[in-house]
């Protein structure tokens, strides 16, 4: 995406030029909606996340700062309202038929024993997923499935390198004792 476009499309923006915002929704519906439904589970409350977030954005267009990437500032207002509502989903008991109905959105169309190698593995991934803290998910999601390099999770984030760094670390390493563990269950 082309930055002066973007920030074009901001400034008319700004001034009230719908179709201007409607070129960024245009731009932005697919990455925000994909953050949403890694971040939280469901394709319809991926689908009100987004819508949310476009709200949000829209409202909240005076505090975009031109210096910094837009991609980056949108995808951390969908993070923060994404996180928003996990917190506020774990004050409602989630039940384990919601978590584990959870499912990828699959990236090609694999083979049939390709599918049926991959179904095992790809059901403990996403459970070891839906166990981490909102914000080692965030940066898995965000590192793993966005491809952003350390310095554009620090900005979505708004965090440091060194934090990012340190947290997917920590992120990493969890997810490898949860499978461990679940291996040695499984096992025995």
């Amino acid at each position: 995406m082309d930055q002066d476009q973007e920030l074009q499309w901001v400034l008319q923006a700004r001034a009230g030029d719908q179709e201007a915002f409607a070129e960024i929704v245009k731009a932005y519906e697919r990455p925000v909606y994909n953050l949403a439904y890694r971040m939280l589970g469901s394709e319809s409350e991926a689908e009100d996340a987004a819508q949310e977030t476009f709200i949000k954005v829209y409202s909240r267009l005076d505090t975009f700062d031109p210096e910094r990437k837009f991609s980056s500032w949108i995808l951390s207002v969908a993070s923060h309202h994404c996180i928003d509502r996990l917190r506020r989903r774990r004050e409602n008991a989630v039940s384990m038929e919601e978590i584990m109905a959870w499912r990828w959105i699959p990236d090609q169309k694999p083979r049939p024993e390709d599918r049926t190698l991959n179904a095992d593995r790809e059901r403990e991934i996403r459970a070891l997923l839906q166990q981490l803290p909102e914000e080692y998910r965030l940066l898995i999601i965000l590192r793993y499935w966005h491809e952003y390099s350390y310095e554009e999770m620090a900005e979505i984030t708004e965090t440091t390198v060194s934090a990012v760094k340190s947290r997917l670390h920590r992120a990493r390493k969890q997810m490898a004792v949860m499978l461990a563990e679940q291996k040695q269950v499984s096992a025995a």
